[in-house]
């Protein structure tokens, strides 16, 4: 996240330039003059609250940093912002819960922006089953628990693959929200070592690899093969909702799918 103690000028060349942006893109984009914007990026024209709404949308910012941008320009927060708990988000949690639920029998998990665990069904819970006590305590990180030599990561059968898979999508995200947080878990996942039995496994099948990288876990019925997928709510405008992503994994083969009702009618845990 961008720094509160930036000018906002500053604040509005970073996220500019780090979209890749010209002056003169970004001034056609926001349908005003590279002058005008060259004035506001430099501080000689001070911009009215309409026209940083008008930026950090075409920009694409984060409510989050949209808030912060108003702030250092003198203005107050355009977005609000409860926490997940708070009555005015009642609605979002129990459609959260409903499409978790409503995912079974197979796994599904919301997450938020640092991806924390928010909740997770009962075959996403089962899933974790076996992976180190400390990882799952307090504020639980989806990503750690994924890669974590004692997380799921001696369980995945094409780690390599999935480890390149969530670091790329990790740095996508680092880029294009520029949050320190995020950076530090990359660096922090990045140096993970690849358990011995997660070097020597056999690569994915030729027919999925143009499809998506898929998610290969080794469980007691033996091997499943899982296609992911993210649903955000598209309308927000809290900035926690914003936020909340829902991870939902789909089985990528039939065999797959077999295992899961099979397992959903016995009770039995993944």
């Amino acid at each position: 996240m961008v720094q509160h103690n930036n000018s906002v000028g500053s604040l509005i060349r970073q996220w500019r330039q780090r979209r890749r942006l010209t002056q003169l893109g970004l001034a056609v984009d926001a349908e005003i003059s590279q002058r005008h914007l060259s004035f506001l990026e430099s501080g000689r024209s001070h911009p009215s609250r309409e026209m940083l709404i008008q930026l950090t949308d075409r920009l694409a910012v984060p409510l989050r940093d949209r808030n912060v941008i108003l702030n250092a320009a003198g203005y107050a927060a355009h977005f609000p912002q409860h926490p997940l708990t708070a009555p005015e988000l009642q609605a979002a949690r129990e459609a959260i819960e409903r499409i978790l639920h409503g995912h079974l029998p197979h796994p599904a998990l919301a997450v938020d922006r640092h991806w924390t665990l928010l909740s997770a069904n009962m075959a996403a819970t089962a899933l974790m089953t076996g992976v180190a006590p400390h990882l799952l305590a307090g504020d639980a990180n989806v990503l750690r628990l994924s890669l974590h030599p004692e997380g799921l990561a001696p369980r995945i059968l094409n780690l390599e693959e999935w480890r390149n898979h969530v670091l790329d999508r990790l740095g996508h995200e680092i880029e294009r929200s520029a949050d320190p947080t995020l950076s530090i878990l990359m660096d922090e996942l990045s140096a993970y070592p690849v358990p011995k039995a997660g070097r020597h496994r056999r690569p994915t099948p030729k027919q999925h690899q143009d499809i998506a990288v898929p998610l290969r876990i080794q469980s007691d019925a033996g091997p499943l093969s899982f296609l992911s997928t993210t649903t955000v709510f598209g309308t927000a405008v809290d900035v926690t909702l914003s936020e909340v992503a829902i991870e939902a994994f789909f089985p990528m083969d039939a065999e797959t799918a077999r295992t899961m009702m099979n397992m959903r009618s016995l009770g039995a845990g993944i």
